[in-house]
């Protein structure tokens, strides 16, 4: 619809185009790519909607064929479920006891190794996980060579429940960890005008007191700004005006999801 709509090819802000990183970004994709030969966990923290999944994508879109990103997505599933998880992102026959999933696991680690392989795991919502589960993984991933990288990637509970002291054989794995921030205005203003250049859209589609609104509103957080956007673009269409101003962005603003707490009492 927006891309008919705008006559354009490619569908604007969205989350499966290769995006430029911004600067900040840019420093914590390096320093993992630097970590991810040197064995144990990276830390990469940050609230929902603040660009862990962005620097994820650019490491699984960037690694070249000398290193392989397995993604673990469910992290609320047992040991054994993580391990068949594990298994099935590198490609290892998953039949079998958790000894025998963990023994073929550590088989293509060794594998990799000697064809001169990087291994990155990435877990995504990893304060989502059971302790006992990550500290079993320590355990596996202890017998794997050290050119691997681990990334835990979530919320910064994960680094509360790391400081408690019966974990601090988990916590003394970390070679590195960051806390992604919000945006400033300027970040998030050129991330916008990024998204409009990817799609073939010109800067001027959201006029400038509605770009400022934008920004405002977003509150630093990159998915926020994505949606709405995203929602300003479907409006725009629906009122067959190509060019967004402060009146479309006002219309999206009153939906309930974008007020807050005290706005929405008495509707």
């Amino acid at each position: 619809m927006i891309r008919a709509f705008y006559g354009i090819d490619t569908n604007p802000f969205a989350i499966d185009q290769k995006i430029s990183l911004l600067s900040h970004q840019q420093e914590v994709f390096d320093v993992l790519n630097v970590h991810s030969r040197q064995g144990g966990f990276c830390l990469l923290m940050g609230a929902p909607g603040t660009g862990k999944t962005i620097i994820k994508n650019a490491i699984g879109d960037t690694a070249d064929r000398t290193t392989l990103v397995a993604h673990v997505a469910r992290t609320m599933h047992t040991y054994f479920h993580t391990v068949k998880i594990l298994c099935q992102a590198l490609n290892v026959d998953q039949d079998g006891s958790p000894f025998k999933c963990e023994k073929r696991l550590i088989e293509e680690a060794f594998n990799l190794h000697r064809h001169g392989k990087a291994l990155i795991v990435i877990i995504d919502d990893a304060h989502l996980m059971d302790m006992d589960t990550l500290r079993r993984l320590r355990l596996l991933f202890e017998d794997f060579p050290k050119s691997h990288n681990i990334i835990l990637s979530g919320q910064t509970q994960l680094l509360h429940n790391l400081a408690l002291r019966v974990n601090d054989d988990l916590k003394s794995r970390v070679t590195y960890s960051t806390i992604l921030k919000k945006l400033t205005a300027d970040d998030m203003a050129q991330f916008i005008t990024s998204q409009l250049d990817l799609a073939g859209l010109a800067h001027n589609t959201f006029t400038e007191n509605a770009l400022s609104l934008v920004v405002r509103s977003s509150d630093g957080i990159l998915r926020k700004a994505r949606n709405l956007c995203l929602s300003c673009m479907i409006e725009a269409v629906r009122s067959r005006s190509k060019s967004i101003d402060i009146g479309t962005v006002n219309r999206v603003l009153i939906q309930p999801h974008w007020r807050d707490e005290k706005d929405i009492e008495d509707i």
